[in-house]
């Protein structure tokens, strides 16, 4: 007993020293944090409910049956073992403990059940996408595309070790070339496989979608602040697995279209532009000034077979 006291607080004292030392440690933004124990700190309304249906629904219920199994176990080890209680009871069955454990179980899972469905509409409930970028997983590198800036599959590798020490970046998180998205608006992304199964994760967005050869999922996620975001292929996908970061830049929507235009694409995907349809009306206005020019001589009494001066307009010239 004197061991197994000392050993459970050994065990305390440890707990409290790590919970100390992680009280001590700021959390890193958008990727781990060395030593950290809790969930990376989220950036999107979907990621933030996540964490609050897991810290504060889950966790406390789980504990509080941990807790209560733990405490049921000791207190039979002690008060029923065979010198504590040389006579065993007769009985098998007791109906109001029975209907304890099977009611309590039930009405736990319902109000679990309540934020869970919550959550799980919250993600599926996709608002109108102002960005949709196609992420196909590979062994093992992303190819990412976006259709409507019309920016072709570009290749995202691993950044190695050594420029990944250069640029003080984290080495199997930092890719050669990064998913770069705009502030403050709904990305879509497509996701697929082309060989295997991989699965495109992004923590701190709270997004997590498998790449599946042959299907396209889709998540979405909206970051309003800017800055350089880390994920990685959570599937185990072959031997260079760990070869599949996600590095996403989340960039001010001016800085996003000078990146599409660097990629050789056109930002009026990311931009609004008035179709030709939707223009206003100066084309019907020049078309108009010719008309009347035409038909105010005979208005002034020329006559039907007098043609009028030809005064092309300068619309119609450039036509």
């Amino acid at each position: 007993m004197r061991a197994w006291a000392a050993g459970a607080a050994a065990g305390a004292m440890t707990a409290l020293w790590g919970v100390a030392a992680f009280a001590q440690t700021p959390d890193m933004i958008g990727q781990p944090t060395p030593g950290g124990i809790d969930l990376q700190p989220g950036v999107t309304p979907l990621r933030n409910d996540a964490a609050f249906f897991h810290n504060i629904i889950l966790m406390p219920i789980i504990t509080g049956i941990t807790l209560l199994v733990l405490g049921l176990l000791i207190w039979i080890c002690i008060r029923y073992n065979k010198k504590a209680n040389p006579v065993p009871a007769k009985f098998t069955h007791n109906t109001l403990i029975e209907v304890i454990w099977t009611v309590v179980p039930v009405l736990i899972l319902m109000f679990i059940a309540i934020f869970s469905f919550k959550l799980l509409f919250a993600y599926n409930d996709m608002p109108k996408p102002d960005l949709t970028v196609k992420a196909t997983g590979y062994q093992w590198y992303w190819g990412y595309e976006y259709p409507d800036q019309k920016i072709g599959e570009y290749v995202s590798n691993v950044l190695p070790e050594d420029e990944a020490k250069k640029k003080s970046v984290p080495y199997l998180l930092a890719a050669t070339e990064p998913l770069v998205v705009p502030a403050g608006k709904v990305v879509q992304v497509l996701v697929t496989g082309a060989d295997v199964i991989h699965s495109f994760t992004v923590p701190s967005f709270g997004v997590i979608a498998d790449a599946i050869p042959g299907r396209v999922n889709n998540v979405w996620f909206k970051v309003d602040r800017p800055g350089i975001y880390y994920g990685n292929c959570r599937q185990l996908c072959g031997i260079q697995h760990s070869a599949m970061p996600i590095e996403v830049h989340v960039l001010p929507q001016a800085e996003f279209d000078a990146w599409v235009v660097s990629k050789g694409g056109s930002p009026k995907g990311a931009l609004p532009v008035a179709s030709p349809a939707a223009a206003p009306a100066p084309s019907a206005d020049s078309a108009a000034v010719p008309a009347a020019a035409t038909a105010a001589p005979v208005a002034a009494g020329q006559t039907a077979t007098t043609p009028p001066s030809p005064a092309p307009a300068p619309a119609l010239a450039a036509k």
